[in-house]
């Protein structure tokens, strides 16, 4: 169905309110570079809680004519053509979702109804959101092992009620000693092929969760650090069943035979992915476990555990690795301040790099506050062509300048002010796309060459996100790059894949990439835990998903959703995906967004219908209590009291 294209373009200047205090207290470290609050301070004022019927809008939201001569960008030829008339918006007929879950004193989303179950009992036990964070993470290393674990790595972003800090930690890995730029280069000097690369042990980073955690649990934790164990210690020596997503993940993966453990621990005798409901026993993991538990992180990262690592990196039979015990001993988790932003009446704030998924996110969001998405239809063909474009601007910023920032400088000042978000926003036409979007220049020379197209393969990540009863928040999205990792598995658990996240060509026309591999660096990720407060501070919403380099849009569709749809937070992570990595406007297959593929084609989109397996967690905070949302695609649940 059409909509008439004066009630589905437009943009919106809103009005100002005073400055929250929780947000006057950000801003006074604003001088400081590492504290990268960029909304100059922009005031937030509290608004109708997602999730509650929608008010009729206010000033903010009039639509306004589609400006067909609005100042064209720097870079427009000066001979552009005219503008066409703005065609109207064809919306989908969505489907209805499952209605979500409720609480009012805390709850917890996440990818497996054990790990999410483990999560609430922490809580009910008076546990801290970190605590419950720690218990699921522990739980999904043994009934999600082709997502994450304690062989991988991770971001997490918490939030503390009482002071009302806003904290992230880096748990990403990285690379040996040993690792260059030209170690994904074949005996020709190319770029090696992605899927053989990540078996094996040349993909392994040091993985870095464990240290975050522990990080995160001295700063924020409520219960002792080993109580948080003893679930997955339990359950590993109980055994748990197969559900359905991992015995197809692992009938789907051709590669998942290659090493000898692994093959003895997901297939039968004879070849055949363990059977739904098979019951499978994890005793080395419980052992590893009850040291961590016991020792503390430090039993990972030295002793028999870090020797059986370093071993299984670099007497891999196919791509041996060169990992030192230095290298373990070696690894820090950081302790990072949030890049946020304030969009509409919210105030967002997420991961900065090594990850690209903060900054990219807050791009999307802050080009999109210059439009009115909330008087458009949800996913209407108008709508998705404004959030593709909006998306493909920011990712070639984001491919462009964003890399570790230990070896990189990362303008992220630059990238997230606001004048600089309403110049590109400029760039956007209601009647077609950009035909090639360049990176901006965000106060700085845009001398930097722009990377090669992100890999679409590391998709194999878990997301967690919780609230506890103090209205603490914690978002934790953990990652082992590729399915199953890198297919080696020791003590129980498999060993990420994650430095397949590098560039694997060092050099594009004779200048370095910044995400090209380097001894100690971390690669650029996606990974994007968010949380978004409301104009009092609270935390209104936490979020975060899977799914490689297409998290970010996975991430802004269920906020734009939430937020400005004002969709229950079920209906919101359920919603059909689409999103643009400047490789044509991806859309879910077999879902309501079919019916707008032609209206996007007419805009100039290069559509391409694709699987789309995201695995949205998220809790929004109502006028009600608390609502959790688990993304269908997926095995989670999100429970709460």
């Amino acid at each position: 169905m059409r909509e008439p294209a004066e009630k589905s373009a437009g943009r919106k200047g809103a009005p100002r309110a005073p400055i929250p205090g929780f947000v006057r207290k950000i801003c006074l470290f604003a001088a400081f570079p590492a504290m990268l609050v960029l909304s100059s301070c922009a005031p937030v004022e509290p608004g109708t809680a997602p999730g509650d019927p929608a008010p009729a809008p206010g000033a903010s939201s009039s639509p306004l004519s589609p400006p067909s001569t609005a100042t064209p960008s720097d870079r427009a030829a000066p001979d552009a053509p005219k503008a066409r008339p703005v065609p109207d918006a064809v919306v989908p007929d969505l489907p209805p979702s499952k209605a979500p879950a409720r609480g009012t004193l805390h709850m917890v989303s996440a990818a497996n109804p054990l790990a999410a179950a483990a999560g609430r009992d922490i809580l009910r036990r008076g546990g801290s959101a970190v605590d419950a964070a720690i218990a699921v993470q522990m739980i999904l290393t043994l009934v999600e092992p082709q997502s994450s674990g304690i062989g991988g790595g991770g971001f997490l972003v918490a939030h503390t009620a009482a002071s009302g800090d806003i904290v992230t930690y880096d748990g990403r890995e990285t690379a040996p000693a040993a690792a260059h730029p030209y170690m994904f280069l074949d005996g020709k000097g190319k770029p090696r092929q992605y899927r053989e690369a990540t078996v094996g042990g040349l993909a392994v980073g040091v993985p870095g969760l464990l240290r975050m955690l522990e990080m995160a649990h001295k700063a924020h934790g409520r219960l002792p650090w080993s109580d948080l164990f003893k679930p997955a210690i339990e359950m590993s020596e109980k055994g748990f069943a197969v559900s359905e997503r991992l015995h197809a993940m692992a009938e789907r993966d051709r590669r998942l035979k290659t090493f000898a453990p692994t093959r003895d621990y997901f297939f039968t005798k004879d070849g055949k992915p363990k059977p739904v409901g098979t019951r499978i026993v994890n005793k080395p993991l419980a052992d590893t476990l009850r040291r961590i538990a016991e020792n503390g992180a430090k039993a990972f990262y030295t002793g028999a555990i870090a020797k059986s690592v370093v071993a299984a990196v670099n007497k891999a039979s196919v791509n041996p690795g060169r990992l030192k015990l230095s290298d373990l001993t070696a690894y820090k988790a950081v302790k990072r301040d949030p890049v946020c932003l304030a969009y509409r009446v919210y105030f967002v704030c997420g991961m900065g790099p090594p990850s690209s998924g903060g900054i990219t996110l807050l791009q999307i969001l802050g080009i999109l506050q210059n439009f009115d998405l909330p008087n458009m239809a949800p996913a209407s063909s108008n709508a998705v062509h404004l959030i593709a474009e909006a998306t493909r601007l920011a990712y070639a910023d984001r491919n462009t300048f964003i890399a570790d920032p230990e070896f990189i400088p990362v303008p992220a000042a630059g990238l997230l002010d606001p004048g600089y978000l309403a110049s590109r926003a400029k760039e956007i036409r209601f009647d077609r796309t950009i035909a090639k979007p360049l990176p901006g220049m965000p106060g700085v020379s845009t001398g930097r060459t722009l990377l090669q197209e992100p890999a679409p393969y590391g998709t194999s990540t878990s997301h967690i996100s919780v609230i506890d009863k103090d209205g603490n928040a914690v978002a934790l999205t953990s990652s082992l790059q590729n399915p199953f990792g890198s297919r080696l598995m020791v003590r129980g658990f498999l060993l990420n894949s994650e430095l397949t996240d590098f560039s694997f060509a060092p050099n594009k026309d004779r200048a370095p990439l910044p995400n090209r591999p380097e001894a100690g660096k971390r690669p650029l990720s996606s990974m994007a835990p968010t949380i978004v407060f409301d104009g009092s501070g609270k935390a209104q919403m936490v979020i975060g998903s899977p799914g490689g380099s297409r998290i970010i849009g996975y991430v802004a569709k269920a906020m734009i959703a939430a937020l400005d749809w004002k969709m229950d937070i079920q209906a919101a992570v359920s919603l059909p995906n689409f999103t643009n990595r400047l490789r044509g406007t991806e859309i879910e297959r077999n879902t309501a967004l079919v019916s707008i593929a032609s209206a996007l084609e007419d805009l100039g989109h290069k559509v391409r219908q694709r699987r789309m397996t995201s695995g949205l967690h998220g809790i929004l905070r109502t006028k009600d209590g608390l609502t959790g949302g688990a993304d269908p695609r997926r095995d989670g649940v999100a429970l709460g009291d």
